[in-house]
This record gives C-alpha cells, structure tokens and sequence, in this order.
C-alpha cells in the first residue's frame, strides 16, 4: 500500500461524500479508492467510513484521522511548491476565511484575475464573520475586521474601513433626517443593529465629528443581524439607520437606494487585517495570496494610516 495514495483517496472520498465521485476527481477507478481505504483501515486498526448503498460517512475515528491527513497532504504540497522550480508557479488548495460583504464587494469579483495569475492554485473560501480556529479547522488564513487579539497569529494589516451612518430613502420620509447622532435615541428613529460574533451584543453605533466630539449612540433597533450582507439588506428595505463601511454603501449610494446621514459624524475606522498561523515556512500558494489581497484590498480599502505587519511578512 502507498500511504499517501491511500490517504489522498480517504480525504478524497470524505470530501465528496461518494467512492465514485472520489475515483473521478482522481482519475482512478472505483475499485483502486475501495481497495486503497480497506488498506488503509487494516493498516490503522479502525473504521474509517460506514458505507451504506446510498451514503459514505465518516466515523469519529475517521474524522479525527481525516484533519490529520489534511495537514500532512497540505505540508507535502507546500514542501513541494516550496522548491525554486515551483515558485514560478505555485499550486495546490488553499483555504481561506473571509467576512461576507468583503468577499461579495471586493474580492469575489477580482478573482478571476487571481486565477489569470495563478491558474494551479484551488481556493476554497468561507465567507463568514464567525470565529475561526485557524488549526483546527485547518485554514491558512483569515481576514477579519478590527484588532487581532491571538497573539500567536502572524497578522498584516493589509486595509482600513471608514464608517459612516446611512438609510434608505423611504426611511427618511417616514422618520425624517437625523441631525445629530444622538437623535437616533428618540422613538421616532431605529437603527439596524449589528449583532458583534465576539460579544454576541449588539455594537454601539461611535461616532466622531471634526472637532474630536465622541458620541457613543446604542439606538432602538427592531432587528439585528450577525452578517454585513445581512444589515445591508435590512437598511435598503427601510428597517433603520445603519452604520456601513464605504466601500458597501458607494454603489447604492450613487443609485440613490441609500442616502449618507449624520455627513458631518463619521465611524471609528477599523483595521482591516490578514492573519495565519506561524509556521516554518510560508508556503508559495499562500505567499501568492497574500500578495494578491494586499494588491485588490489596497486598490479598494486604503488605508489612512501605515499599514504594518505583527511578526514575520510572508
């Protein structure tokens, strides 16, 4: 038996959920996969899968051998991609996690030319705000908003996002226009609410003018969401002021769906940061990335102050 055949058909085969499906993405035959699996059981002493004629599942002793393996399959993919000869083209899977609004606005719709770049390189991209274990659930990297508290992170800051108050205008006719951010404590006014996923409160809307005024303003709200996509959506039906970044709000601003209120108050900038974790080496496809993001996001999200890096650059 080669293990690391039989360890790529095992990951294979969980990913796909199918013995057939697995074959065909890896150009084999179905009975090789099989025969490979039961190889590999034997070899381990455990059940792997439970195979049924309509589904494969994994066990829990196959689930905790299949993150091990990813992590294998990844280092020998990198040690290989990490060679003089693969620079030129790195390649291999590489999973990353990003907040919604930032894939849906800014990089979705710039991959196509990261893939003209770097057409070997398979990226698989969680969109969410939620929290990630970056070892546990085998991510390279993440880009969250806000300060990187895990000090054992490699963190670059690769942006910033300027806020600023806006609603719809169908809102505006029935509550009337905000003067002060205060005002959107009065029971005429709502706001959209921001449900944050580390405190599981919703955020405060701070607002600052120029002269350095501070105004910390929580606002009624009759809903709140934990998704960016969300919250937009939400303030173009009408349900509330709410606080975007610019980058979120230009296009339907110039479509005349949003209008910006409060215009003399602005948000408190947040940082926008790339964080993975430390190892030996960075691999190419990760390097690769990483240089693309700070490319796109540095086109789009500027940053008003220098943009810096916590530890080693890849």
């Amino acid at each position: 038996m080669d293990r690391f055949d039989a360890m790529q058909a095992f990951a294979r085969v969980v990913e796909t959920g199918s013995f057939t499906r697995a074959a065909e993405t890896l150009r084999v035959n179905k009975a090789s996969v099989t025969q490979q699996i039961q190889q590999l059981e034997a070899h381990l002493r455990v059940k792997l899968l439970n195979r049924t004629t309509r589904k494969v599942a994994v066990t829990a002793d196959g689930a905790a051998y299949y993150e091990r393996v990813l992590r294998i399959l990844a280092e020998l993919d990198d040690a290989e991609t990490s060679l003089s000869t693969a620079r030129a083209s790195p390649r291999g899977r590489l999973r990353v996690d990003v907040p919604s609004p930032l894939a849906r606005f800014v990089l979705v719709p710039a991959l196509p030319g990261f893939h003209a770049r770097h057409p070997d390189i398979q990226l698989d991209m969680g969109v969410s705000d939620r929290m990630v274990d970056l070892i546990g659930d085998s991510v390279d990297c993440v880009i969250r908003a806000g300060e990187i508290t895990d000090p054992s992170l490699i963190a670059r800051r690769v942006g910033e996002l300027q806020f600023h108050a806006y609603a719809a205008p169908g809102y505006l006719e029935r509550h009337g226009m905000p003067e002060h951010p205060g005002d959107l404590e009065n029971p005429e006014h709502r706001v959209v609410g921001f449900l944050s996923n580390r405190s599981g409160r919703v955020e405060p809307f701070v607002m600052h003018d120029g002269s350095g005024e501070g105004v910390t303003v929580q606002g009624r709200h009759r809903v709140s969401l934990d998704d960016g996509n969300a919250c937009l959506a939400a303030g173009l039906a009408g349900l509330g002021v709410l606080r975007l970044p610019t980058y979120m709000a230009h296009e339907h601003v110039a479509r005349g769906e949003l209008v910006r209120v409060l215009e003399a108050w602005h948000g408190t900038p947040q940082p926008l940061y790339l964080a993975y974790p430390p190892n030996r080496y960075v691999s190419a496809k990760l390097r690769a990335f990483v240089d693309w993001v700070v490319e796109v996001v540095g086109e789009r999200l500027p940053a008003s102050t220098p943009i810096h890096v916590r530890s080693r650059e890849p």
